[in-house]
């Protein structure tokens, strides 16, 4: 929905800018996404690749880092840009209409149902537990000497579509063959970042890998019986 992305993304980081300005907030940290990169490039990305995204939602968050620099420029206003990769946990709602591909994934497979992949599920990934994005903002709102940076925030892992239903099978203790579907328009065959500037910067390190984070995320569905994990 590229009207409801630009509402969004575009109008509601300007009008959170023109806030902060007046406010005189210190320093605003940017929620910008790997989509920005699109699919040129070699991988891992780095931050100062070309930019290139392929989706109304990667030029909506493109957008919104444009403006973030000219703030900054203009005003004085200090601004970190975080562009994150895949993020994943707890709550959120495999049933939306763009849901991410783990949640979906996991209430397919807790309610005996194959996952469906879009493609041959070779397209790769870094999958970023929610904890680990949670350190990267608070170090971009901390950190000295960053502002006017932008940092890549995943893993630094690369995993297929098709070992992720694997492993969430094995997580679960199932063995479900997926579906497999016509590609998607719009989404980027691979996606992996370099973090080596926000260990760099930051300091950042995540603490929580990919399986760990399945395992805590799976849990808190079996916990909570939430509705959204229901057929």
């Amino acid at each position: 929905e590229p009207l409801a992305s630009n509402r969004a993304n575009v109008e509601g980081t300007l009008n959170l800018l023109v806030a902060s300005e007046k406010a005189k907030v210190k320093r605003f940290v940017y929620a910008s996404s790997s989509s920005v990169y699109g699919s040129a490039g070699p991988l891992p990305r780095t931050e100062d690749l070309p930019l290139d995204p392929i989706s109304p939602y990667g030029v909506s968050k493109l957008a919104g880092e444009c403006y973030a620099r000219v703030w900054s420029e203009l005003f004085g206003l200090e601004t970190v840009v975080l562009r994150y990769f895949n993020i994943f946990g707890p709550r959120q709602n495999p049933q939306a209409q763009y849901a991410a591909v783990i949640p979906k994934f996991i209430s397919a497979v807790l309610n005996a149902r194959p996952p469906t992949i879009y493609g041959d599920g070779e397209q790769s990934r870094d999958f970023t537990y929610v904890e680990n994005v949670v350190l990267a903002n608070w170090l971009a709102i901390h950190s000295s000497s960053v502002s006017g940076e932008v940092f890549n925030v995943a893993c630094g892992e690369r995993t297929t579509v098709n070992q992720l239903a694997r492993l969430i099978n094995e997580i679960v203790g199932t063995n479900l063959k997926s579906i497999h579907s016509e590609p998607r328009p719009g989404d980027v065959p691979h996606s992996y970042a370099d973090i080596t500037k926000a260990r760099r910067l930051l300091g950042f390190e995540p603490g929580i890998d990919l399986k760990e984070g399945l395992k805590k995320t799976i849990e808190y569905f079996e916990k909570t019986g939430s509705p959204s994990c229901q057929t």
